[in-house]
């Protein structure tokens, strides 16, 4: 079905929260960066911090962008997000000025709305308590992040201050952005999910066990993903196909589409 891909330039994998691209025993990019690898894809990982709040994964983004740019001699990345990554990629290009490094953006599944469990959490009395801001900033170093913190992370994802975010941060013109989301059919499609599913689906609709599709479908260039899939299958977790679904056909399809209009 794929041939050989000719993307014009690399593509960097930006996870969300409490996935890891470093030294991780679990491999949360699954069979992906192999996969399109295969296809002549030069594929490279963000770096970033599992519990990292925009500003720090931003800088920490910049720098592993600017080393790649230099050791391919390409001058510009195609970003593909997951979740959070989605939003620490949209403040690098606003906040660093980024737009002529950046050919491409594409969120998977990514809270551009906020996050309907994020404002539970922060509505709970014991999460801002000192104890716990405390036990979640060790918790992050002991994940090893280089600068975690839990406790804002959720604050910056709750819907109110995503509509703050979304009112200033805009994407530059200069690149190309799209948002793909997906949703399960019901709770018991993955169990990770199997409160939130429901919790979310009360309140927003559709979902994809943690980020509903009404915060995930953002922009001009908006797509639903045709598969009944979670938030956490869509990183290929479980290193095979399951319900007859291939999960890194999905970012075979995002770089195919990324090289037919010239990325």
């Amino acid at each position: 079905m794929f041939e050989n891909i000719n993307l014009k330039y690399p593509v960097v994998l930006v996870h969300g929260i409490i996935a890891h691209d470093r030294k991780s025993v679990i491999k949360f990019w699954g069979r992906i960066p192999k996969v399109l690898t295969d296809k002549g894809i030069k594929v490279f990982r963000g770096n970033t911090d599992s519990w990292g709040s925009f500003e720090s994964n931003a800088l920490i983004l910049k720098k592993t962008i600017q080393n790649i740019i230099e050791k391919t001699g390409k001058e510009k990345v195609n970003i593909i997000a997951h979740s959070k990554g989605g939003i620490d990629s949209r403040f690098l290009i606003y906040k660093h000025n980024f737009g002529d490094k950046i050919a491409s953006l594409t969120t998977l599944c990514t809270p551009h709305r906020g996050s309907e469990i994020a404002d539970f959490l922060y509505g709970k009395k014991i999460i801002h308590t000192k104890f716990i801001k405390k036990f979640l900033h060790i918790l992050g170093k002991l994940y090893g992040d280089k600068n975690p913190n839990l406790y804002d992370v959720n604050y910056l994802l709750t819907t109110a201050k995503m509509k703050e975010f979304n009112e200033k941060i805009i994407m530059d013109d200069k690149v190309f952005f799209q948002s793909l989301y997906a949703t399960i059919n019901k709770k018991s499609d993955d169990l990770a999910f199997y409160y939130s599913y429901p919790y979310i689906k009360k309140i927003s609709g559709e979902n994809d066990g943690l980020v509903s599709e009404f915060s995930a479908n953002w922009g001009n260039f908006a797509k639903k993903i045709d598969e009944n899939i979670s938030h956490g299958q869509i990183l290929d977790l479980k290193n095979k196909n399951f319900r007859g679904i291939n999960v890194p056909e999905i970012y075979l399809k995002i770089a195919q589409d990324l090289s037919e209009k010239g990325f």
